[in-house]
């Protein structure tokens, strides 16, 4: 393990240890938080209000001393409400820039799903290209860059469900879940008196992220590892109850997060656990199921992604995973 590696650890551990002064039983959520930083990818949270997603969001750019912007989507949002506007300048006779919430290194996008198809459309060229175009003039977005996306999954009116493009450029979906009843008396007692959101410092520097992205990206798959990652994209499309597969986008997804995943477990090389791991919540989002109203093992109807994590799971036992040795020769 080379000293960067290390290196990384630290800081991973330091980060999640600050944002658990106020999030409770959230360690894997944070994680994947922060394989979604060293990817440059975004995170779409889904779960019924009051799970913390919106505080979760909070702490870790309090955590990562990063600009934080939140936007709450309404149905009468508009682009320009979040990209920015050139106005006329009477003062200088001339027309000015007045940069939107995009312009934040992360962006908190709530209740995603209640705004337009149009409005949600204006988030694909900043997710993407990390940039934003307005009036035919292109703006780059502060390094590094992040869209935490949240959306209520039980609530249908009033809302638009997220077009496939768009959930195509989330690079994980996760769910915040339920406290334990041991998790749920801690955060009545850590919330008793004040919030420790209010008093969060950073324990990292952004120069720090940009160091660990770069990390990221040169971490070793080996050949093998490779194959089994195609693998398992490619038995999405060949299974009956799927409509379409995960896309060539997905598979990119499954090992750029692997390798962070890596990473910020201390090695320079991934393994297949790293894949299997970052399987559902790479790929779930993506797929499209046959039909609808699938049935668990205890005879309850699932969501389409609880459908599709059912698949990927089967894929993952099906399918023989490498055993060879995974270290850079």
């Amino acid at each position: 393990m080379a000293s960067g590696e290390k290196y990384t650890d630290a800081i991973a551990s330091k980060i999640i240890d600050n944002v658990n002064k106020v999030i409770v039983g959230k360690d894997k959520q944070i994680k994947l938080l922060m394989v979604a930083m060293l990817c440059g990818g975004h995170v779409l949270l889904e779960d019924v209000p009051g799970t913390g997603k919106t505080k979760t969001a909070r702490s870790l750019a309090k955590s990562l001393n990063l600009d934080f912007k939140r936007i709450q989507f309404t149905i009468d949002l508009l682009p320009s409400d979040l990209t920015g506007i050139n106005y006329f300048d009477r003062s200088s006779d001339k027309f000015v820039f007045r940069p939107g919430p995009l312009f934040t290194n992360i962006l908190l996008a709530d209740e995603i799903n209640r705004a337009t198809a149009r409005t949600q459309s204006s988030l694909l060229e900043c997710m993407e290209e990390k940039q934003v175009t307005v009036d035919g003039e292109t703006r780059i977005l502060p390094p590094p860059f992040l869209v935490i996306a949240t959306q209520n999954p039980i609530e249908s009116q009033g809302t638009f469900p997220l077009p496939e493009a768009q959930l195509d450029r989330f690079l994980l979906m996760l769910p915040m879940e339920y406290p334990s009843h041991e998790e749920s008396i801690s955060i009545l007692k850590r919330f008793a008196t004040s919030d420790p959101l209010e008093t969060l410092e950073p324990v990292v520097e952004p120069s720090d992220i940009l160091a660990m992205q770069k990390e990221a990206s040169e971490v070793y798959v080996s050949d093998s590892l490779y194959d089994y990652a195609t693998s398992i994209v490619e038995a999405t499309r060949n299974s009956s109850e799927v409509r379409i597969g995960a896309s060539p986008r997905a598979l990119l997804a499954l090992v750029s997060a692997a390798k962070a995943l890596a990473l910020l477990s201390g090695r320079d090389f991934v393994t297949p656990d790293d894949i299997k791991e970052l399987a559902v919540p790479v790929l779930a989002h993506r797929m499209l199921m046959q039909g609808s109203g699938a049935l668990s093992a205890d005879g309850k109807i699932m969501t389409a992604r609880d459908h599709a994590a059912s698949i990927i799971t089967s894929i993952l036992n099906t399918i023989d995973c490498p055993t060879e040795k995974f270290e850079k020769a």
